[in-house]
């Protein structure tokens, strides 16, 4: 059985998909292998990647299925994955080749049933320069939220996770309609339980696409899956390692994305009413400004 997973949700990015593929054929570490989630792709990934699996040179599992947005895949992958870690990587990105190496030996040297597995960092594709910057120096071991909300780091940063509790809180469920429903949603619950260990390695380049689904066109999103960002709210109201000023912030997006739901039972399912109620005039006047760049 090997250590990690390398999974890849995709969406019609057969133009990509091989720099992903040949950035694993690379690793100086060969204990993983790769799961590839298609979200009824309409182009030719299914070929490409049977093409892949035929070179044989790293273990390749391919799951197609409907399309139903990032979390789907996810949900997908989750079901399938039997190895101790997992970690994303994203169609348009690629490892660097040591990155399974990094993973599984800090793993296997400092890892435990304690901690919910290891954050390193993401660095952009063209600068080779990290997201937001490294981590602080003689940081072992941190909270999930804890990263953003005591802006210990800003930018994106890559989780290796333990498949035994993302498992426990998979799949994620969403709203018919709605595909732009974060699968962080998933991570929070685990990571608000359980530390990660922290590793100031670069452990992804990231390509920002401009029609990715989750990180481009925000507003659009507000509009198109308004009831998963007010679950995903009231998830962020109620996490332990969460901060009073975060909580207003969540608690103002929850009500926004209730009025643009047209969710009459937003106040009774809010797991912090006061503070929602609070939120109800700044609330609105956000929603009336997603409503003007979302359209």
């Amino acid at each position: 059985m090997r250590t990690l997973t390398v999974f890849t949700p995709t969406y019609n990015r057969a133009h990509t998909l091989a720099r992903t593929y040949q950035s694993l054929c690379r690793q100086t570490c060969k204990d993983f292998e790769w799961l590839v989630v298609d979200d009824g792709s309409t182009d030719n990934t299914r070929e490409l990647v049977q093409g892949f699996i035929r070179e044989n040179r790293i273990p390749i599992h391919y799951i197609y299925k409907e399309n139903g947005g990032l979390y789907t895949g996810y949900n997908a992958a989750y079901a399938h994955i039997r190895t101790e870690l997992n970690v994303c990587i994203d169609s348009d990105d690629y490892m660097p080749d040591n990155a399974v190496e990094l993973i599984v030996r800090t793993w296997r040297e400092r890892g435990s049933e304690k901690y919910a597995g290891i954050i390193g960092l993401d660095y952009y594709s063209d600068s080779h320069q990290p997201i937001g910057g490294k981590f602080p120096d003689g940081l072992e071991t941190c909270y999930y939220l804890d990263f953003y909300t005591k802006r210990i780091h800003r930018g994106d940063a890559k989780q290796a996770m333990r498949t035994d509790l993302m498992r426990k809180v998979a799949p994620q469920t969403g709203f018919p309609g709605e595909k732009n429903f974060n699968p962080v949603y998933m991570l929070l619950q685990v990571c608000d339980e359980y530390p990660l260990l922290v590793l100031n390695e670069n452990l992804c380049f990231v390509e920002y696409q401009e029609n990715g689904s989750m990180s481009r066109n925000i507003f659009r999103q507000y509009m198109d899956s308004p009831r998963s960002f007010a679950k995903m709210r009231r998830l962020e109201m109620k996490l332990k390692h969460n901060t009073f000023a975060n909580k207003v912030r969540c608690a103002i997006h929850y009500v926004s994305s209730c009025i643009i739901a047209q969710d009459k039972d937003w106040l009774r399912q809010s797991p912090c009413k006061a503070l929602t109620l609070f939120a109800v005039l700044p609330g609105w006047l956000l929603s009336c400004y997603i409503k003007h760049k979302g359209c």
